[in-house]
């Protein structure tokens, strides 16, 4: 069984002649997930389209804490 992981993705995201930077984490079980996550998220949240999003790291973070 494949187990979900934290990914921490930061960015520059461009947005009339604005670039804000950004940090997230994002639980996906693979990197190509975590993207796809944060595209969607982004786009719903602040209207950008994929190619207004640059990414700069993704790196996997540790899970914290004990599950239940």
């Amino acid at each position: 069984m494949s187990e979900v992981k934290r990914f921490r993705i930061t960015g520059d995201l461009r947005k009339r002649g604005e670039n804000l930077h950004f940090k997230k984490e994002i639980r996906a079980l693979k990197k190509e997930d975590a993207l796809q996550g944060l595209y969607a998220d982004m786009g719903s949240r602040h209207k950008a389209r994929k190619f207004e999003i640059i990414i700069k790291t993704v790196e996997e973070v540790p899970e914290t804490g004990e599950q239940a």
